[in-house]
C-alpha cells in the first residue's frame, strides 16, 4: 500500500521581557492540532533570544508530539489494535 500526504506546519514565536512563547500549528488536512511552549530567561543570565526561541519551540513541538500520540492511540483503539502498555502518550520513541 502506497500513501503520500503533505502536512502543513506553522511556527509562531513571541518574545517579550525575557519570555518566549511559541505556538506550533499542524494541519493534516483532516485534523488541526496546536502545540504550545514557553521559555523564560533566568534574570542572572544574558538575554539571548535565539536560546529562548529554540527552547520554547522544542517544548511546543514536544506538546504537539504528545497530542499526535494520543490521537494515534485513539485511532489504533478504534481500529481494534491496542498500543503496547509501555507506549504511554508521553513516552519517547526509545521507550
Amino acid at each position: 500500500m502506497s500513501h503520500t500526504a503533505e502536512w502543513k506546519t506553522r511556527v509562531y514565536l513571541f518574545e517579550e521581557d525575557g519570555t518566549t512563547d511559541v505556538r506550533v500549528e499542524l494541519d493534516t488536512g483532516t485534523t488541526k492540532l496546536t502545540g504550545r511552549g514557553t521559555a523564560r530567561c533566568n534574570p542572572t543570565d544574558a538575554d539571548v533570544p535565539e536560546i529562548g526561541d529554540e527552547l520554547a519551540a522544542a517544548r511546543a513541538m514536544e506538546d504537539l508530539g504528545t497530542q499526535l500520540k494520543v490521537l494515534a492511540f485513539g485511532d489504533m483503539e478504534g481500529a481494534g489494535a491496542l498500543p503496547r502498555r509501555n507506549s504511554a502518550p508521553w513516552a519517547t520513541a526509545s521507550e
